[in-house]
């Protein structure tokens, strides 16, 4: 077993807690090993002054991912949602720890929720998908991008003359605490991004022992959430440009997701959702347990691609084709 093990991760805060996190899991479960951090610029870092929006697939993953596969660093961890469901040959997710809250959230600086803000409140995202719902919610709105990590953006919001912005529940419960949230949206107001909430740890395919090692801190309840959620996305397909949500949610053996595709400008929204039985994963692999057979449990890819269909039935590619 190696007795050095290199993480690589981006330096800013939240990532930096995340790989943090991880790190102390695989310590708990292995005291002999030496883990440490190694910090990688991505591209998406250095890009702070525009939108990302038409960059393209991985802007916050594709030089971590080189260095990975360069052996540089031992395995990787990603907020979820950054990750393209299709990896690099020789990449994979190799764990998905237990996944934090996966709501959007409003912080208010009069501490008012949407629904009392003021006609024509200016609230800060850079997200096409935040920004879709909000508008479909409130025609009136005016939506601002705001970039940087989130300090940035909290001091943004104190410093500039905006309403409110909209962040992920999980990072500010990770990193300053949930008293400053204004509102929680339920999932089925503002569906969020695929994996939002989730950190995937990213490790080469034909690294056994590094598989061995994240095996244990691997959660396949969040793990069933997450694949279903991404298949959705694979699906629909990569050249989708429209805004996508997708969440779902493993209770009593039932899978549970909701699904949205929205025009840009918020006025055309397709919903759909989709509750199939589910057997409950062990630790030995749900995937391949969990194969549909004349109408028994099926599994988490199988739902969301079943999910996704219903999407395309409602109109999701003549959405797209008219956006």
């Amino acid at each position: 077993m190696k007795q050095i093990i290199n993480i690589g991760t981006r330096g800013s805060q939240l990532a930096l807690w995340q790989a943090e996190y991880v790190r102390k899991r695989l310590n708990d479960h292995f005291p002999d090993h030496s883990i440490e951090l190694k910090i990688i610029k991505t591209t998406g870092d250095k890009i702070q002054n525009r939108s990302l929006v038409g960059l393209g697939k991985g802007v916050f993953t594709k030089e971590i991912e080189i260095a990975l596969l360069d052996g540089t660093i031992d395995l990787a961890v990603h907020s979820m949602k950054d990750l393209p469901t299709d990896l690099p040959d020789g990449l994979r997710i190799a764990a998905i720890p237990v996944r934090e809250d996966p709501r959007d959230v409003l912080v208010a600086r009069s501490g008012l929720i949407l629904e009392q803000l003021p006609k024509g409140a200016k609230i800060g995202t850079t997200s096409p998908r935040r920004k879709s719902q909000l508008l479909y919610l409130r025609p009136d709105l005016q939506v601002v991008d705001v970039r940087g990590n989130l300090d940035t953006r909290l001091r943004k919001l104190n410093e500039t003359d905006l309403d409110g912005i909209i962040l992920a529940a999980a990072g500010i419960k990770r990193l300053i605490g949930e008293e400053i949230i204004t509102e929680y949206f339920q999932v089925d107001r503002m569906v969020p991004p695929a994996g939002q909430g989730a950190l995937g740890v990213e490790a080469r395919e034909d690294d056994l022992e590094i598989k061995t090692l994240l095996d244990a801190i691997n959660d396949v309840h969040s793990e069933t959430e997450v694949i279903a959620e991404r298949a959705v996305l694979g699906e629909l397909g990569g050249g989708c440009q429209v805004p996508i949500g997708v969440n779902a949610q493993l209770k009593n053996d039932r899978l549970h997701l909701i699904a949205t595709v929205c025009s840009p400008d918020g006025k055309h929204r397709i919903l759909e959702r989709l509750s199939s039985s589910f057997e409950s994963p062990d630790k030995s692999g749900f995937s391949e347990r969990n194969r549909s057979d004349r109408g028994g449990p099926v599994s988490a890819q199988e739902s969301g691609i079943n999910l996704a269909k219903k999407l395309i039935q409602s109109g999701a590619h003549k959405l797209q084709r008219e956006t």
